[in-house]
């Protein structure tokens, strides 16, 4: 699906520069984000012995008893798949 972005200004600069700035800027800290979170998740996997792939079908069937590692854990999967979704947006952008 495409999508077009109309940006209009007064400001007497040219908004390209800066906006491929931000462009770079936030997907540098969406990476630094996704580190961390990747390094949370390996942390859980290490400590549960299991792919946060089959923990979050599991933990969605509810074949899993609730606790609070397993909600953080669902959390963080969860962040994990909005911020590479941000990730994969921004990477797709081109300003004409």
């Amino acid at each position: 699906m495409s999508q077009q972005v109309i940006v209009m200004t007064d400001a007497p600069i040219d908004l390209k520069p800066l906006l491929e700035s931000a462009i770079r800027s936030e997907l540098h800290m969406l990476e630094l984000s996704l580190a961390c979170t990747t390094e949370r998740l390996h942390t859980f996997e290490a400590q549960y012995g299991i792919p946060s792939e089959e923990f979050i079908r599991r933990f969605e069937t509810r074949d899993l008893d609730e606790s609070l590692d397993y909600i953080e854990w669902a959390g963080e999967v969860k962040t994990y798949h909005l911020l590479r979704t941000q990730q994969q947006a921004l990477h797709s952008v081109h300003l004409q």
